[in-house]
């Protein structure tokens, strides 16, 4: 009797594991400040969200400094809490109720 053969698995090319780049590299002595708008800028969305561990690629330790950071500095309003315009197209009748 002839043991059933399994089929191969196939990996789509689109499916593979990308290399993750760093959004910054830290370096062991730096730290993480909450006046430096710039960087922390580059851990921010457009609309204003924190970036995840995920996409940053920053180890959780530094990922929890910079998301202090970024909350700090809205405190002092150096950094906006969202970006949102309220001219936006699409989004003028939005929560509305006299459209329903």
């Amino acid at each position: 009797m002839a043991s059933p053969r399994t089929p191969r698995k196939r990996r789509r090319p689109e499916l593979t594991a990308k290399k993750k780049r760093a959004v910054y590299r830290f370096s062991d002595e730096e730290v993480v400040d909450y006046k430096d708008i710039a960087l922390l800028r580059k851990f921010m969305s457009d609309r204003g969200k924190i970036r995840s561990r995920r996409v940053t690629g920053l180890t959780p330790k530094r990922q929890r400094e910079v998301a202090m950071a970024i909350k700090n500095a809205r405190e002092m309003a150096l950094l906006p809490y969202t970006s949102y315009r309220s001219g936006a197209p699409g989004r003028s009748d939005r929560g509305s109720r006299s459209s329903r």
